[in-house]
């Protein structure tokens, strides 16, 4: 039998009234799945699918789906989150592992996990461990213990078989059980490389990541493999490396103070990531260098804020607010479906893209002309 909401709230208001004790001040007891449900007129599954967000809930009409939401909009009637979990076996719940939490990487694969998991109806749960592999392991362990459905590891190494799905995102371990999302790093170098070369720079200036990032050995072989591919020299004195745990543009700045104090010239400068191709540029100014009219720099990552620099930043794009939701996407899959886990990948692919702004330009040889020649014939 189907009621009026007026009529229901009359119900309601009744029913509020007739709670247990005389005190006023109590709030009525909540309606139920199956009360909420015969008020509409409807099989408590078909509203349990509806307000769950069940995937099978697309094959129930559109006007039921409004009529069920709008009444449990009207009268604040909310699913037994307690009850669902019991009945499903499962916490609703996914554990995101990151180094640290500020602008930059791990923030926007942070959102597309975010975006992803809000979506299907699911919590996270997150724990940065400043790459400490002991925080690693604990943080681990508390996750476990809090019954998570799943598991992210964003940017950290990942060594670990777990009981329950995992998902890393450029972690480059084959670990069983586990789904690793990373970037082709090998078009990645190629394409930055090849698009500073078109740009007339043959001298060009490195900095590599910190040798605790995952993704730094890997990029830098890549970048190191592709130069001999295309025929560019790396010369030694135009590498730097970043060796302190920071995200602060400063690392960018005090390695490309080095090596500039190196001396030996050069016209580009490829960056580890956007971060410190910033730091980098500062420190090209503060030495009278101009970006790009003497240096181009390019950076990596194509993070947020590199678009809204004085001078935008041309940049290497990885996906990142993409692969986060692969990986949410991957994790949610394996949970529901246990099974599909061994017919699934070990490792997806997602490709990199040039953006090409303002950090970058062809080789102004009026000014740079001597300095070129000058290291030809060394």
């Amino acid at each position: 039998m189907k009621i009026h909401m007026q009529d229901w709230l009359a119900i309601v208001k009744k029913r509020a009234r007739r709670t247990r004790g005389s005190d006023r001040q109590k709030s009525p007891a909540p309606l139920g799945l199956r009360e909420f449900a015969e008020q509409l007129g409807l099989a408590p599954a078909t509203v349990s699918l509806v307000m769950n967000g069940s995937s099978v809930a697309d094959t129930i009409a559109p006007e039921t789906r409004k009529m069920i939401l709008a009444a449990a909009r009207k009268f604040d009637y909310r699913p037994n989150f307690f009850a669902r979990c019991l009945r499903t076996r499962r916490s609703f719940t996914i554990g995101v592992i990151v180094p640290e939490l500020s602008e930059g990487y791990n923030v926007n694969v942070l959102s597309g996990i975010e975006d992803y998991l809000l979506q299907e109806g699911y919590f996270y749960l997150v724990a940065s461990h400043r790459f400490q592999p002991d925080l690693v392991d604990e943080y681990t362990e508390l996750f476990l213990h809090r019954s998570v459905d799943g598991l992210i590891a964003i940017n950290t190494s990942w060594h670990r078989a777990l009981e329950i799905p995992v998902a890393t995102v450029s972690c480059h371990h084959s670990v069983p059980g586990a789904v690793r999302i990373v970037l082709d790093h090998d078009l990645a170098a190629e394409i930055g490389l090849k698009y500073l070369m078109d740009l007339g720079h043959r001298h060009i200036a490195f900095i590599k990541g910190q040798a605790f990032v995952p993704d730094s050995e890997i990029r830098w072989n890549a970048i190191v493999a592709a130069a001999r591919r295309v025929g560019l020299s790396i010369y030694a004195n135009l590498v730097g490396q970043i060796d302190v745990n920071s995200p602060s543009p400063h690392l960018g700045y005090r390695v490309t103070q080095k090596l500039l104090a190196a001396g030996e010239p050069f016209t580009a400068l490829f960056a580890f990531n956007d971060i410190s191709a910033m730091g980098a540029i500062r420190a090209l100014y503060e030495c009278g260098r101009r970006v790009p009219h003497d240096v181009s720099v390019l950076g990596f990552d194509d993070i947020e804020s590199a678009s809204y620099q004085t001078c935008s930043l041309s940049t290497i794009r990885q996906p990142l607010n993409k692969m986060g939701k692969i990986a949410a996407e991957s994790i949610l899959r394996r949970i529901q479906s246990p099974e599909a886990a061994a017919q699934e990948p070990g490792e997806i692919v997602v490709a990199p893209e040039l953006v090409e702004r303002e950090t970058t330009s062809v080789v102004h040889w009026a000014r740079t002309q001597g300095e070129q020649r000058t290291v030809e014939h060394r």
